[in-house]
């Protein structure tokens, strides 16, 4: 109760204040300036005094070739925009914006493909021979699926600038699941803006002192971070009065079983921004937000649920009717009865396929 006391003082003074300088500001125009002036006269006159140099005479020296450029200079894209880091040759931050339009549509990963973004200098770029046979996965971090609705903006997702070396199992498990539950929450809100990116946190080792280390993978040195971040923005609708609703997690980039609910790897917002070093949404007034996991459901497909997506993407990328037949299989042996859905892929792919066959058009190639 005190604290809030002392907020609601805080927010009054504000206001006072706001007013009176309002108010104060047009008389007080004139005399502002000249006392600028004179302060101005008087610090240069004082520097000459003390035998240093005015510092407004060295700013042209001192910049006259340019500060150090870092290349973190945000980026923007169809749908997404990056702060890229030269060094690492990863993204430090992905900012994306989804609603459920942007995650329908006709737009096909299968003819999109991983490649050096065009406006990363070669020098700091990472390349797809980075990644090849290196034990690592090309993890999006805004990803394919939230771009249905444009070709170009999904084919962006693709540069290597959205890209980190993720694990294998988690880049298709549970990073994906967290993903999926992004896209489902356009069924409940309007706007969805989602901030993913990397972390190479601390490790303490025997000795209680703490270190920063990480693996790098190919010629170029990419950096492999040891977690993965991800905060999430939602709102009713632009019109609602509603507050709007934030989440900020982080997990371990390694397998995850299904097990572990989403709330086990949310943190406080002040912690990720503490571990980043970034601010997210920095014009957010974040008084007025309320926990997202508190509001919505913050759970993840279970296994069979998932398994159905996995194997219904999978049909959809079949190129036999064998392949066909060993995914329905597959989905058998795991126990898990196919739904509607899923069979009705299976039918029009099935009829697709056999009309190939016997007019002896070529196959795709094998999924």
């Amino acid at each position: 109760m005190a604290a809030e006391g002392l907020a609601s003082s805080l927010r009054g003074s504000r206001r006072l204040l706001s007013s009176f300088a309002a108010g104060a500001a047009v008389g007080a125009a004139g005399a502002g300036f000249a006392a600028l002036q004179l302060f101005r006269s008087q610090g240069a006159e004082a520097a000459r005094a003390a035998g240093e140099p005015d510092g407004s005479a060295e700013k042209p020296v001192l910049e006259q070739f340019g500060f150090p450029l870092t290349g973190a200079e945000p980026k923007r894209y169809t749908n997404h925009a990056v702060s890229y880091d030269q060094a690492k040759r990863v993204p430090r931050w992905v900012l994306e914006h989804i609603s459920k339009s942007k995650i329908t549509g006709d737009a096909d990963r299968k003819h999109c493909k991983f490649k050096p973004d065009p406006s990363i200098p070669p020098a700091f770029s990472a390349l797809n021979e980075d990644y090849l046979g290196s034990g690592w996965s090309r993890g999006h971090m805004a990803p394919a699926g939230d771009n249905k609705f444009s070709t170009k903006a999904m084919a962006e997702t693709f540069y290597l600038s959205n890209i980190v070396p993720q694990n294998f199992d988690n880049n298709a498990g549970y990073w994906n699941r967290i993903e999926m539950y992004c896209r489902e929450l356009t069924e409940r809100f309007e706007d969805v803006w989602v901030v993913s990116g990397p972390l190479t946190l601390p490790q303490t080792g025997s000795d209680g002192k703490k270190t920063v280390s990480y693996q790098v993978i190919g010629q170029d040195d990419v950096a492999v971070p040891s977690h993965l971040y991800k905060v999430i923005l939602a709102r009713r609708s632009p019109a609602s009065t509603e507050p709007l609703v934030l989440g900020a997690f982080v997990v371990p980039n390694e397998a995850i079983g299904f097990q572990p609910p989403l709330t086990e790897f949310q943190v406080s917002l002040q912690d990720l921004e503490k571990l980043s070093g970034l601010v997210f949404f920095p014009h957010l007034e974040k008084t007025d937000v309320r926990d997202i996991c508190a509001v919505d459901t913050c759970k993840l497909l279970g296994f069979q649920e998932f398994t159905l997506y996995l194997s219904t993407r999978k049909l959809e990328g079949a190129s036999s009717v064998r392949r066909l037949e060993k995914i329905m299989e597959n989905l058998k042996k795991a126990g898990i009865e196919p739904d509607n859905h899923f069979l009705s892929v299976y039918e029009k792919k099935l009829e697709e396929l056999k009309a190939r066959e016997q007019s002896g058009a070529p196959a795709g190639k094998p999924s």
